[in-house]
């Protein structure tokens, strides 16, 4: 009985020593996909069916959202860290809906794209809206895997899973989401100077 209580003990620490470098082995990957994408946006940018244009206001709109959510996302591991659980709880719960606002916007942004006539494919597309379309979408994606990671974060706070002393899936969860935070704060940067 004993023993199993150490191997357990054991397998519990190797998994929180190997989750976090797995995780930034996951992001660096992330980097270098997008890093792939804004490079190949960048030659494109030398053909001469190249058409600059102004980004949708709700691209602004969904910048601020992801930017609180990560302000919001903060508080809550600080409140959770003084054991003020149900403070965290709202906290990461506000950071779900304001990712949840944030995929809206680009939704919404996607559709004042076509109603200037800039399309992602089909003969009225042009190279420059494929790529701000296609690389806002796979950013898009990995904003749902990140609200995927919340309902999780939330789900584990209800079971009281975490404790200011027991926090790694939600210190996991915080590092991916402010990650892809991150990631589309850059893309906005990168769409807005480089047209």
């Amino acid at each position: 009985m004993i023993k199993e209580q150490t191997l357990e003990q054991e397998y519990v620490a190797a998994k929180k020593k190997s989750a976090k470098p797995m995780l930034w082995i996951s992001m660096i990957s992330m980097v270098m996909f997008f890093a792939g994408l804004t490079s190949a946006y960048v030659i494109s940018m030398k053909r001469d069916d190249w058409v600059s244009f102004e980004l949708p206001q709700s691209f602004y709109i969904s910048t601020f959202l992801i930017v609180a959510s990560s302000v919001t996302l903060f508080l809550s591991q600080r409140f959770l860290k003084q054991d003020k659980r149900q403070l965290s709880l709202i906290t990461v719960i506000i950071t779900l809906l304001l990712g949840v606002g944030f995929i809206w916007q680009q939704y919404v942004g996607f559709n004042q794209l076509r109603s200037i006539g800039l399309f992602f494919t089909g003969p009225e597309s042009t190279v420059s809206t494929s790529f701000i379309i296609g690389i806002t979408f796979m950013h898009v994606l990995h904003l749902i895997a990140g609200i995927i990671v919340l309902f999780v974060v939330i789900y584990n706070h209800f079971k009281y899973k975490y404790k200011s002393d027991d926090m790694l899936g939600f210190e996991l969860g915080a590092i991916f989401w402010h990650f892809v935070d991150i990631l589309w704060i850059y893309l906005f940067f990168f769409f807005y100077f480089i047209r």
